[in-house]
């Protein structure tokens, strides 16, 4: 695999994160490689097929969209093989100036956070993308060698906060010991952490489009990554009745209703162009 070509950039993710969005719209791009979805281009279920999906949507939306989100456990599940066209995607995409948040809800302590961290957010890791999801759930501080990582190479973190799935409550919503519920503590260390940015930190939580609506405070001062959006259920108008008055900083995922338009580039980047169009006129851009 070829070494990167250019390092991160000096500005914090936020800021590029913002930049990016207000030139290019809202969409971040899921890119979830079901096989289905392979199915659906007519593609056996192969590493080989993989890349070719892969690369289709890359080639085709790279310069054209903000913000993509490569899921690693559909790249994970061809191995070696299949981590080597995600470190390949990452490159293309960043190389055309695009943002890339890796999936991956990476969460442990010590020194195996700390390794995680090094492979996703150092500016020299193999897998060096702009942001990645994180797991809160072994506490919040397990989280500070990613946090001191992505601040010394100006990357960003995503923390799950609200989940739309059906068990997510059961944690999400439990009380700590010193009151709020575990998904307010994590919004709080969110907007602890940003508490110092000009217009949009670099750390973000994960709250789902679909949750419908929440008492919790989600102006954290720092980007809110929807996804859920299209082949989920949720829609771009009802993003304001979840998100209130921070939704001019929601990051919003939309994954199979795109990549289903596949494969020729032009279908892609008709059906992102429709979506874009949406958000921006739900989101303000």
């Amino acid at each position: 695999m070829r070494e990167r070509e250019r390092p991160m950039s000096s500005q914090p993710f936020g800021t590029r994160l913002r930049a990016a969005m207000n030139q290019r719209g809202p969409l971040c791009v899921g890119i979830d490689p079901h096989q289905h979805l392979l199915d659906q281009w007519g593609l056996p279920d192969t590493a080989e097929s993989l890349a070719s999906f892969t690369y289709g949507v890359v080639d085709a939306l790279a310069e054209h969209v903000a913000v993509f989100k490569p899921q690693s456990a559909f790249f994970e599940r061809f191995g070696s093989a299949g981590i080597a066209v995600l470190e390949e995607a990452t490159i293309r995409l960043r190389d055309a100036g695009a943002l890339v948040i890796i999936d991956a809800k990476r969460g442990d302590i010590g020194s195996t956070m700390a390794g995680y961290a090094a492979a996703y957010l150092a500016e020299k890791g193999p897998l060096a993308c702009d942001a990645l999801t994180v797991s809160p759930y072994l506490g919040f501080g397990s989280l500070q060698p990613a946090i001191d990582e992505a601040r010394a190479a100006g990357a960003g973190l995503f923390v799950l906060a609200l989940t739309s799935n059906p068990e997510g409550p059961q944690f999400q919503s439990a009380r700590t010991t010193a009151g709020p519920t575990v998904a307010g503590a994590v919004l709080d260390g969110l907007r602890d952490l940003n508490a110092d940015a000009e217009d949009l930190g670099s750390f973000g939580a994960v709250v789902g489009a679909t949750i419908k609506s929440t008492g919790e405070n989600l102006d954290i001062r720092g980007p809110l990554l929807a996804p859920g959006l299209g082949a989920q259920g949720g829609t771009a108008a009802g993003l304001t009745k979840v998100f209130g008055t921070a939704v001019h900083n929601v990051v919003p995922s939309s994954s199979r209703e795109i990549l289903a338009a596949g494969p020729t580039p032009a279908a892609l980047q008709d059906a992102a162009a429709r979506s874009n169009d949406t958000f921006r006129a739900a989101l303000g851009y």
